[in-house]
């Protein structure tokens, strides 16, 4: 069973090495003097194939297997038409958004992408059902399959802005701002804490807060959304309902957290070294990410964050990269897919290491952005991160092909 996951296991690692060129690519530009290629449309190949080729390709087939185990006479094989499906669509948007940007190939692709993610829902939702209520990792699974489902509205309002050339900037940043919201605080963290739950097999009977955490997320992940739009001057009541939600979902991360450490300390310590230190890394980049989101109510520091681009785009590659993309890796690696060699493990933390380094210094140039400070050489710095997540993500690569 696990062999079929492995086979598709390593277009994902490759993929995550070809987002990573993209980033290299992109830094290149920015720092020295590259005059092949659009940034606009770099930019737009590497955030669609990130989403698509690597993270939801990725969940997809984790996800499959999980149910595998849990399902007597599973049928792998019709998943694997959603798997080559969605890496045509990948592989498509990754070559044309290069070649044409907001062209009428890649816009093809990419509404193929979300039909192909409503069929995979549809699919996988009924083979879901059959599985036992009392896994905890079912809930998680039912809301990522909903908010990848509503996220492709975001995706809809976008394409039609496109085509009809009738783009309003504040309807186009609400479009943008959703899609981006429940693919990433729905779709991407709702499957990654389904697969936490399998993994160290959480259960009611150890905590009850366990099962309610869902119902918190769940509730709140809608009225969530309107704190990427703050800028927009939400009427009181709303307003009000958003800090709540932001509140709430802070509180009930730090109590499941709690829980966690209390029950798989022991689990935890088993992992080695490596694991541990990235699923560590992942707990704090979390804390840091729903801190941040209770502090962007108030409308001073939403004003500053929305204000300034470096502050934007560290704060999605924290959720992205730090949280959801080392969090595939921990479990793609802790569930032995792979013969974990000291190079495996030396690629691991190298990445890691380039996440941190890359977030380090976004962030320091965010501040620096606040009193108009400019950072000498931060381009060169980034530059470099880039090169150290490119090497990490290559040995990673070798690796997987390595026999042991």
């Amino acid at each position: 069973m696990k062999n079929d996951s492995k086979f598709w296991l390593k277009f994902s690692l490759v993929n995550l090495l070809i987002v990573a060129l993209l980033g290299l690519l992109m830094r290149y530009k920015i720092g020295f003097e590259f005059p092949y290629f659009n940034q606009k449309n770099l930019q737009l190949s590497h955030s669609n194939f990130a989403f698509t080729g690597w993270i939801s390709h990725t969940l997809m087939v984790l996800m499959v297997y999980t149910l595998q185990h849990k399902i007597i006479n599973f049928n792998f094989g019709k998943y694997k038409k959603f798997f080559v499906l969605n890496l045509i669509c990948s592989y498509g948007m990754l070559v044309f958004f290069i070649l044409q940007g907001h062209g009428p190939i890649c816009m093809l692709f990419s509404v193929l992408t979300i039909l192909v993610s409503f069929y995979f829902a549809f699919t996988f939702f009924k083979d879901l059902q059959r599985v036992d209520n009392k896994l905890l990792f079912k809930n998680w699974f039912k809301g990522a399959l909903f908010f990848n489902v509503i996220s492709s509205l975001g995706s809809f309002a976008l394409a039609y802005m496109m085509m009809t050339k009738n783009i309003h900037q504040n309807e186009y940043l609400v479009s943008i701002y959703y899609f981006l919201h429940f693919q990433y605080n729905g779709w991407f963290f709702f499957a990654c804490m389904g697969l936490f739950f399998d993994f160290f097999q959480l259960k009611k009977t150890e905590d009850s807060f366990f099962a309610t955490s869902f119902k918190l997320f769940f509730t709140c992940c809608i009225p969530a959304y309107f704190l990427s739009i703050l800028w927009l001057e939400l009427p009181m009541w709303l307003y009000v309902i958003v800090v709540i939600a932001a509140v709430i979902q802070g509180v009930a991360w730090f109590r499941l957290l709690y829980g966690i450490l209390k029950q798989k300390s022991e689990a935890m310590r088993k992992l080695g070294f490596a694991l541990r230190y990235v699923l560590l890394f992942v707990g704090f980049a979390l804390s840091i990410k729903l801190l941040l989101q209770m502090g962007s109510t108030i409308p001073f520091v939403s004003k500053l964050a929305f204000g300034f681009r470096p502050i934007v785009i560290a704060y999605l590659h924290l959720v992205l990269l730090a949280i959801i993309t080392l969090f595939l890796l921990f479990y793609i690696h802790a569930s032995a897919f792979f013969p974990r060699l000291e190079q495996t493990v030396f690629g691991l933390i190298l990445f890691s290491v380039g996440v941190l380094l890359n977030e380090i210094i976004l962030a320091v140039q965010g501040i620096a952005s606040f009193s108009y400070t400019m950072i000498p050489h931060v381009n060169e710095l980034l530059f470099g991160a880039a090169m150290v997540l490119v090497t990490g993500s290559g040995i990673l690569v070798y690796n997987t092909f390595k026999k042991s």
